[in-house]
This record gives C-alpha cells, structure tokens and sequence, in this order.
C-alpha cells in the first residue's frame, strides 16, 4: 500500500487531535460545534468518534491551527492505538525495539512465552501486527532506532500510565547506590522480581557493569512488560554473548518462581501493593515464609521474604514499600522475625513526590541475607533509621519535604550515614527498644530532634511569623482605610470577547503535557515550573528543563506565560486568577494565560476584576462537578487606564493581603505544634 493510502486509512480520536493540534480536547470539541467544515467521523460511536487523520491535518491546516507538520512517527502511533488493547500495543513495542538491536524475540529459556498475552499462533503478531512492524522497522533506517523505539515507548507508557507504576530513574540510581555502599564483595548477579519495564536493571546495568557484573536477571508475571524490559536492556547494548548476561522470564513470582534455584548478591524490588490475591491461600506452607505467614492484607511482607530468601550469602536486598508496612498490625510479628533475624537492617523514609503514588512518602527496606555481619559503625542488634524528610527540612517529623525532592542531596544523605557517618535525620535503635507490641518501623516516630535543631527552627519561625506580621499590618491599614462610595451610574461592562476582538489582549489555552517529561521536586536554575492548578495543594514542584520549553514553545505544543500575564483556572470549583510575576511559566489544559496589551489594559485590574465570584458565576456553565467558566464571557468595567491603575494597586494590596494570610496561618499551626511538643517533653521555661 503507498504511503499516502495508509495514511489516509489512519482514523483518531478527539485526545488525539487535541495533541496533534497542541490545544487541550475542548478546544477540538469547540471546534466540531462551530465550523461546518470540521471533517466527519469516519468510524467510533457517538461518545468517542474517529476521524480521519488525513482530513483532520488538512482541515488544520486550512484553518491556520496546526502548529507543525505532523512527522512520520506520530502518523504511525495511531496504527498502534489502533490495534485496539495495551497488550496488543505493548508487545508490538517490544518486538520493534528487539528486532532494532538484535535481539531475538524469543530467549533460549524463556520461560512463559511473550505471545500469550496476545492469544495469538506461534508466531506472536497477526497479519495485521506484522504488516506495522516491518512499515516500523523501515521509518527506523531513517528515523534511527534510538528515536522510533523511545518514541514508541515514551508514547505507549503515557497511554497507559494509570496501569503501569515505571519506578522513576532517580529512585532507580538511589537504590543501586544504597546496595553499593552496603555491598563490600564483588556483585556478580543482579535480580528484580517484580522487573516491570526494566528501570530497577537499567539502573544496576549503569551501577556495575564494566565491574565483575555477570548477570542481570528479571521477572514478571505480565508477559508484555517482560518483553518490553529485554527490549530496553537490548537497546542499551546488553545482547547476545556480550556481559552481562540477561535472563527475563514472565512468571508469577510468589506463585510459581522460574528463577527459584538463583542466589543473587543484590536483589533491586518495588513490587506491587496491596494487594490481596497473591496466593495467601496455596501458598501458606511455602518454606520462604521463615518469620511467618503473611496474613492476606500483607502481600509486601510476602515479597520481603521472598528477596530475603533468594539473597546469596553477604547480599543486599532494597524493596520499595508503603509506609503503612512499617507500622500495620497485622505484620508486626513478621517484623520482630526479621529484626531478630538481623535481616532488616535499615528503613528509609523518602518525602513524597518521589515516585508514585506521589502523594505518599515510600519508604525503603534494606536486607541482608541471615547471618552477615552489621553495616559499617552499626552494632549487630541495631537497626538504622533514615528520615530524609527530617534530613532536608531540619522539622523532623513535622517536616513537609513534599515539593523538595533533591535526589542529589538524599542520595549524599542516605549513603553518608550506610557508611558509618551518621548525620541529620537518622538514627541507629537497638533491635530491643523495636521489640514492643506495635514493632513500629516508621522513622520519623524514633528519630529524636536535637535541642539545637529545636532553638534554630523556634527563632526561624518567630522570624517568619513577625515578618508576616508586619506585613499584613501595613496592608490591612491601606485597606481598612477604604471606604465604599456611592456611584450614580454604573460603568459600562466589556467582556473578554470584545477586548480581544479590539486587540486589548490575547487569550492562550493552557495544553496537554508530556507527563513522561514532567520532573518533580526541587526546581533547579534552568528548570520553568509547570502549572496544573492556581490553588494548589502541598506536594511535588513540577518543572521542566528550559530547553524543552523553548522548543516546545516554538513548535506550539506548550503554552509559556511571559510576565504580568494573567492566568486563569477554568474549571467552576477551582476557579481563581493570578497575575504571574514568576514567569515563564508552562500552563496544563485547565489553565488560561491572557496576555495583555499594557498601552489599553493595566493586568492587576484586570486580574482583580476577572477573580470577582459573582463574574465567575455568570460565566460558568452550571453543567455538573466538572463545569467550567467560559473565560471569554467575563466581563470587566470600562475605565480609563489612569482609572485601572489605581484599582489595580489596590488590588495589589489585595493580594498581599491574602498572601500575608496564608503565611501567618502556616507559621503560626508550625509554632503551635513545637511549642506543643516542647511542652510535652518538659522542655520549656518555667515561669
């Protein structure tokens, strides 16, 4: 078939034209009620109709809506989505990327074959799987194997990134380098049993190899990710004879382990949680449950005991775990085996943001087979007690840590004190003291704070509260002083609309983003920050390197604010208005940016005008939960500029007023709660 036709036969959704477009899915949606000449669907149903690629390019084109051309690769990723299941996807993915570097797609003792995902004959792909493939491999002579198979990749994990936890790469490098440190032999053979896409390998792969590494070995119980891991292990260079050798099989870990005779000298793990079907039942005489049966809400305790049991003499295991492990009931006898075992030698709390989910602080356990000796200034009945949260903030276990997640400065942190070094946040506890009813792990709950650190963050607060202080005094006193006057006639209103249409400003539509490339945590100097909401709760910073936003920016596929723009929530129940003085900023799709032309419209009048509740009322549509404001329907006085200026520096004072606030309430709760704690421990003054 000529590649015209084929690319004529491509039909997608509303998501993706929305993409191709640069705009968010309402905007497309807009666009279909209000041009008659938006194309037809061609197949799908009434709630998710398909069009034509082909006639959906050159409508935007038309239409002086398309950004940039649509390239090769992103005319292929719908054949993909076509194909109709992440299965079907995800093993066409693999196959490319090991059809690209060599690899054959079926491994000499491989274990459960990777086709059976796909119900499909002996050869694993249809007519129809084949036929994309081999189009695939021949864009890739031109295109290059590294940029098709990421691309295919990076596009297939986005698709389905509710359905598959990718541990995140910093995470991955900080787990190899707890193993590092805490190994002192030479590490031979590498193991992930829960392996997923491969990041936990990758990451020993970069770690060892070049060093006496032989083998790196994963499992999986989902065939397609297994494929997908050799892939990626493949296009790293590690193929055919050459060290180390890679072993990945699908099978079911806890239930049927293909790799059960492997003694491996480090074992990398973020397994899956909560979990309640992992064979409770059929397994509770398996002889790896030596510090007793996991109850059925325990399914982590399960994988800890299975990595405890595969470790070869002398080795390190490093599992991802919920925090909620480190204290639950239920596991607690588990835990005391495991402390009296010498097994569990260290717990560390990472701030939340780190990984998925982000909005809870994982937590990492590092074992030691039975028997070896303490880590280095350890004695052999103590447990060490890593808080990183409380290592970064200097607040303990009050700490919030969860928009400042600095892998550079944790990893310095955790590996300093493996070592023997100590430092803030941590603490070795005698296995006794661990011992009680609750066995509680968690280790902000242990980790006592100095009287140091308690005078250093008492006299920072009150240094934060009289700042506050004094600058809500001087605003509230320009604003108490304001009277409201009686006005004969109203002023006239104009709505966004017709400022736009006189030129007074620009409206630009926050976008989709590429989630994959989102970074979270501490926002470094050449990092623009990423707005999903104006009222935004704690959690991770988002941010993305510089040099992504310009290039995003040129090509139209990220909406960039510029200084004094003013940006806008559209969703009705978030609903707020900023003027940015921190810009650049990337907007996401519930987000506005109006740019304004400061000659006819002052952006701080405007910004206060706009976020008035009774203006986002008239413009919300009502619709449900999930209505929006229609930005364009927002209305403001008609002032002269002079006019706008002076309400506009009164809605300065507004929102300093606002932000003052805020930081008082903050300061105050965190004063409030050490003067509580010091209280409780006897360590304040007696009057």
């Amino acid at each position: 078939m000529p590649e015209s036709a084929e690319f004529a036969a491509i039909s997608v959704p509303l998501a993706e034209v929305a993409r191709i477009a640069g705009v968010g899915r309402a905007a497309v949606s807009n666009w279909r009620r209000r041009h008659e000449t938006f194309p037809a669907p061609v197949g799908g149903t009434d709630a998710s109709p398909l069009f034509s690629l082909a006639e959906v390019e050159a409508w935007l084109h038309r239409e002086g809506k398309l950004k940039a051309a649509v390239g090769p690769l992103e005319r292929l990723w719908p054949e993909y989505e076509a194909l109709g299941d992440r299965d079907a996807m995800g093993i066409l993915v693999a196959e490319v990327g090991l059809r690209l570097y060599g690899e054959p797609s079926e491994p000499k003792d491989s274990g459960q074959a990777t086709t059976s995902a796909l119900g499909a004959g002996q050869s694993g792909l249809d007519e129809r799987q084949s036929a994309l493939l081999e189009r695939t491999l021949h864009l890739a002579e031109g295109k290059g194997a590294a940029e098709t198979f990421g691309f295919l990749l990076e596009r297939w994990l986005r698709t389905h990134v509710r359905q598959i936890a990718v541990t995140p790469p910093p995470l991955a490098d900080l787990m190899a380098q707890i193993a590092s440190a805490v190994h002192e032999e030479e590490v031979r053979v590498v193991l992930d049993p829960a392996c997923g896409t491969g990041s936990l390998l990758l990451a020993a792969g970069r770690r060892w190899d070049g060093s006496g590494l032989a083998e790196l070995r994963g499992q999986d119980s989902d065939p397609v990710l297994t494929s997908l891991t050799r892939a990626r292990l493949a296009a790293t260079g590690y193929t055919g004879s050459a060290l180390p050798e890679v072993t990945v099989k699908a099978a079911d870990t806890l239930r049927a382990d293909a790799q059960a005779d492997v003694q491996a000298d480090v074992i990398l793990c973020n397994p899956p949680s909560n979990e309640r079907d992992w064979g409770h039942a059929e397994l509770a005489t398996d002889p790896r449950w030596v510090f007793g049966q996991p109850p059925r809400t325990e399914s982590e305790l399960a994988w800890v005991q299975h990595i405890a049991a595969a470790l070869a003499s002398e080795g390190v295991g490093v599992v991802v775990l919920p925090p909620a492990v480190a204290a639950r009931r239920a596991g607690r006898r588990i835990r005391a085996g495991l402390l009296r075992a010498g097994v569990l030698r260290t717990v560390i709390a990472l701030p939340p943001g780190a990984a998925p989910p982000h909005g809870v602080g994982l937590h990492l356990w590092v074992l030691r087979a039975a028997g070896t000796g303490g880590e280095p200034g350890t004695s052999p009945g103590e447990v060490t007690l890593v808080d990183t949260v409380a290592g970064q903030s200097g607040t303990g276990s009050g700490g919030t840590g969860g928009s400042n997640v600095d892998w550079k400065r944790i990893t310095e942190q955790v590996v300093k004190v493996l070592r023997g070094s100590g430092g803030p946040g941590s603490v070795r506890v005698p296995v006794i003291d661990l011992l009680d009813e609750a066995v509680d792990l968690t280790p902000a709950r242990h980790i006592p704070r100095s009287r140091t650190a308690d005078l250093v963050d008492m006299r920072r607060s009150w240094a934060l509260f009289d700042a506050h202080a004094s600058e809500l005094h001087d605003a509230a006193g320009v604003l108490s002083a304001l009277e409201p006057v009686e006005v004969g006639d109203i002023a006239p209103l104009i709505t966004v609309t017709e400022l736009e249409r006189a030129g007074a400003l620009e409206v630009r539509g926050g976008q989709t983003l590429p989630e994959a490339e989102v970074e979270r945590g501490v926002r470094p100097t050449d990092g623009v920050r990423v707005l999903t909401g104006l009222r935004r709760p704690g959690g991770p910073e988002l941010w993305l390197p510089a040099a992504d936003v310009a290039r995003g920016e040129k090509s139209g596929a990220l909406t960039v604010t510029a200084s004094q723009d003013v940006v806008l929530s559209v969703l009705a129940r978030d609903f707020d208005v900023h003027v940015d003085t921190e810009a650049p900023s990337v907007l996401g799709p519930q987000l506005c940016a109006l740019r304004v032309d400061p000659s006819v419209l002052d952006p701080w009048f405007l910004a206060g005008c706009l976020r008035a509740p009774d203006n986002a009322r008239q413009a919300g549509t009502h619709a449900s939960t999930t209505s929006r404001v229609d930005v364009r329907r927002l209305r403001v006085p008609r002032f002269s500029l002079e006019e706008q200026r002076r309400y506009g520096e009164i809605y300065r004072r507004i929102t300093t007023f606002e932000r003052e606030l805020q930081g008082i309430r903050q300061v105050g709760g965190e004063l409030v709660r050490s003067l509580g704690d010091l209280l409780a421990h006897g360590r304040l003054p007696r009057t």
